[in-house]
């Protein structure tokens, strides 16, 4: 008997949510108000998190800025208050480093407050084949692209769960559901920066019953020095990314209180496909986009990769 009740419950609660994506796609969400909101983003001094800042500053949020690198932290500073952000702090942090972020998060909320939204977007990447990936970046890759996010969710979660509220926004990667030749440490720690935040997800809405969102965002390549030089063999179909198209497409989705964004959507069709077709199918697939060449005139940033947003 409970089993026809709790599928019967179910059925009726799939079809209604079902009804209701259909409905939001015609009728888009309400966006919903960051002003005043305490908005931290890592990674912002360049790409994404610096353009991420700039559309919050414009939405009359309070600034948090992490990154490593002081001088371009302080540019998007600068940047942030012309567009308006009236409070910004800017903090110089390796997100590779626990105890830097557990001191640096304390400091924030000594001097800025719990923070409402946070973004986790310090990236790097070696751009290397396997074999050639010295063992102490594969180390960095998953200290700055995994391990930092489950530092900074210990330390600003607390807080918003107390006031049962809050945003965790993790910025992955369409590497993080597909593996692709020349990228082995980063697709690894995309993958589990994915699952992190998605069985967070599942965590916090089905067994703590919070009222926390959370958004995972897994973009294509985005033309920003950290991925310059790579390449697509058919651009019209799979475009390396605009910076700024992603950093607005993000925010939008934030503000939409979205769980999930892929970005391009096309890319939602194979995401699909790799899970029904065969491995061969799969090969052939990857032949026909050029996977194996995406990387081959890979330059980025700095060898060593200091972190930077996507």
């Amino acid at each position: 008997m409970d089993t026809i009740v709790d599928t019967s419950a179910f059925l009726g609660k799939f079809l209604y949510y079902f009804l209701e994506s259909v409905i939001y796609k015609v009728i888009p969400k309400k966006k919903k108000d960051v002003a005043g909101e305490i908005v931290l983003i890592t990674g912002a001094g360049s790409g994404i998190g610096r353009l991420m800042a700039l559309h919050f500053a414009s939405l009359g949020a309070i600034l948090v800025l992490w990154d490593i690198n002081e001088e371009g932290n302080m540019e998007t500073c600068r940047l942030a208050k012309e567009k308006g952000g009236v409070k910004v702090f800017v903090y110089t942090c390796d997100c590779g480093n626990r105890q830097e972020v557990y001191r640096v998060a304390d400091q924030v909320k000594r001097e800025v407050g719990d923070v409402n939204i946070l973004i986790n977007n310090a990236g790097i990447v070696s751009g290397k084949y396997f074999l050639d990936i010295p063992d102490h970046m594969v180390e960095k890759s998953f200290l700055v692209n995994v391990m930092s996010h489950i530092w900074t969710y210990k330390s600003f979660l607390p807080a918003m769960l107390k006031a049962n509220r809050g945003h965790l926004v993790c910025i992955s990667s369409v590497a993080g559901k597909i593996g692709t030749s020349g990228l082995v440490d980063y697709c690894a720690s995309k993958f589990a920066a994915y699952g992190l935040a998605e069985a967070l997800f599942y965590e916090l809405t089905l067994t703590k019953k919070t009222n926390i969102k959370t958004t995972i965002v897994c973009p294509f390549f985005i033309g920003t020095g950290m991925f310059a030089g790579c390449v697509t063999k058919y651009p019209l179909l799979l475009p390396v990314l605009d910076q700024n198209y992603v950093a607005q497409t993000i925010v939008n989705g934030i503000l939409k209180d979205e769980v999930f964004i892929v970005i391009p959507k096309f890319v939602n069709f194979a995401l699909i496909l790799k899970e029904i077709i065969s491995p061969k199918m799969n090969l052939a697939l990857a032949k026909y986009l050029g996977m194996e060449t995406f990387m081959a005139n890979f330059i980025g940033r700095h060898p060593e990769n200091k972190e930077r947003s996507d």
